[in-house]
């Protein structure tokens, strides 16, 4: 039961980051996604086979019950940008933000909640807990400066053109990205866990790991 809620918490948090990322393209000016049928918190709208159900299910299976997944991502056309450069790292740096206010949202109800004499207000304070760690989860990771990762097109458009290797190696067409993200997810991740833990302190004032 508790891998269910985790799923279902990944899947919709993962919508609401891709979301995030229409949402800043349109008022950008590009309403590719919107014309895709992107800009909706509908989550068949954007399961990913993969990153949605396959990843999360085999994760929740493996010990240690690191569980997180991502949603498919919402198209833009850069060429609709005034600034493709500047623009493609703002509509990235959109979707962390988006999952870090779901955090902030959601800690509040943790602060409320927490340390109650009520069966109810455990459970619901045990349900926001899940939400602000799992956004927080998300968030932190998708700003590392792998390619695809947000962090990376973020990166990409602060480093100075001169650094014209490392700007090239930050394409998200990488795959050397991709193939260091592997191995990150499965061996590096605990390299993150004290940040995570850092922000679930900040906003819940409870020490998580």
């Amino acid at each position: 039961m508790l891998t269910f809620f985790v799923i279902i918490i990944v899947i919709f948090s993962a919508v609401i980051h891709e979301v995030s990322h229409g949402f800043v393209a349109y008022k950008l000016g590009d309403p590719t996604a919107k014309l895709a049928g992107r800009l909706t918190l509908n989550p068949l709208k954007h399961l990913d086979l993969f990153g949605s159900i396959i990843l999360p299910i085999f994760l929740s299976l493996m010990p240690g019950g690191i569980i997180f997944g991502w949603a498919k991502p919402v198209p833009y056309n850069p060429f609709n940008l005034k600034d493709p450069e500047k623009g493609a790292a703002q509509i990235a740096f959109a979707g962390p933000v988006s999952n870090f206010v779901l955090a902030l949202l959601f800690s509040v109800i943790v602060r409320l909640t927490f340390n109650t004499s009520s069966p109810f207000l455990n459970n619901v304070n045990f349900l926001a807990t899940l939400i602000v760690i799992i956004n927080i989860t998300l968030g932190v990771f998708n700003l590392i400066p792998f390619p695809p990762l947000d962090g990376a097109k973020v990166l990409q458009y602060l480093v100075p053109d001169k650094f014209y290797k490392l700007k090239l190696f930050l394409n998200e067409n990488n795959l050397y990205g991709w193939f260091l993200l592997v191995i990150f997810i499965f061996v590096g991740f605990s390299l993150i866990t004290p940040i995570i833990n850092f922000i679930f302190k900040i906003f819940t004032g409870i020490n998580f790991y």
